[in-house]
């Protein structure tokens, strides 16, 4: 039996923004019901801001699924195509207090039909990129195609066909696509390990990497997360760990794993160094 938590089971048993928005400026699809998911996905979006301003969702499946789309709607509204888009299956699945390994294609799915409404609205169609011309079913039993699941290995780090199946339902019925998935995950770490590190790359000593990110978080992070209410403090540093901890209304957020991996991170990557990770501390 699977465990979920307090907050998979609110929005499962209390879904927000359940309907479908008339008129709205945005709409996007992921799943189907051949794979026993699916959701469509509304959006409203100011015309001047480019600010989402409503969100709704209807779903076809399980309690995971209801509640992936539930909480997406919280987290997109309010914020920007930009910071909408970078939005990941993981951040929902965060969102949610985590969610069981072998419902994470639930999350999936989300991003998958927040992804197809931002393009939809640009006017780039709403194919996603493992349904663009070239992709080969791999997974005939839930119609999953070999770009989807190179996708989702390289954005999750997967390592096993059991992964694969939990984020993306391939391989989970008749197994005859194993050895196809267990090829593409082969190629995709080959891929990822011979990736040529860009020329000049020098490695940082510990004392410039301190004062790199501390004026990163100063120039970069700080003022845009103090134009909300918010703020963060750098509490330690550990080789390429950086400990932080989030102040005012960024404290508590239910989308402080997003602000954390995709703007506070993203900054750090881009320019203290490609690998550098972000954790938060709490106490």
């Amino acid at each position: 039996m699977w465990d979920y938590t307090d907050k998979v089971k609110d929005h499962f048993f209390h879904p927000r923004n359940v309907g479908e928005i008339p008129q709205p400026d945005a709409v996007g699809e992921a799943g189907s019901l051949v794979c026993g998911d699916a959701l469509k996905l509304f959006l409203k979006i100011d015309q001047k801001t480019k600010k989402i301003t409503a969100a709704k969702f209807q779903t076809f499946g399980c309690g995971s699924a209801i509640a992936s789309s539930s909480v997406l709607t919280e987290m997109v509204i309010g914020k920007t195509l930009d910071e909408a888009a970078c939005i990941t299956n993981r951040d929902i699945a965060d969102a949610l207090g985590g969610l069981p390994q072998e419902k994470m294609h639930c999350s999936v799915m989300g991003m998958e039909a927040l992804e197809a409404a931002i393009a939809n609205y640009r006017g780039q169609g709403t194919a996603l990129p493992e349904e663009e011309e070239g992709a080969e079913i791999v997974c005939k039993c839930f119609a999953v195609t070999d770009k989807k699941i190179e996708r989702a290995v390289r954005e999750n780090n997967l390592n096993s066909i059991e992964e694969v199946t939990n984020y993306t339902k391939a391989g989970g019925a008749c197994a005859s696509c194993h050895w196809k998935i267990e090829e593409i995950i082969r190629r995709v770490h080959q891929e990822i390990s011979a990736k040529p590190k860009p020329p000049g790359t020098k490695s940082l000593t510990n004392l410039k990497r301190m004062q790199l990110v501390q004026e990163t978080l100063d120039r970069e992070v700080r003022p845009e997360l103090r134009k909300d209410g918010g703020d963060l403090e750098l509490v330690d540093i550990e080789g390429k760990v950086v400990k932080v901890r989030l102040l005012g209304m960024c404290a508590g957020c239910q989308v402080a794993d997003f602000t954390l991996r995709d703007m506070v991170g993203k900054k750090l990557r881009e320019f203290v160094e490609p690998d550098i990770e972000v954790q938060e501390i709490k106490e």
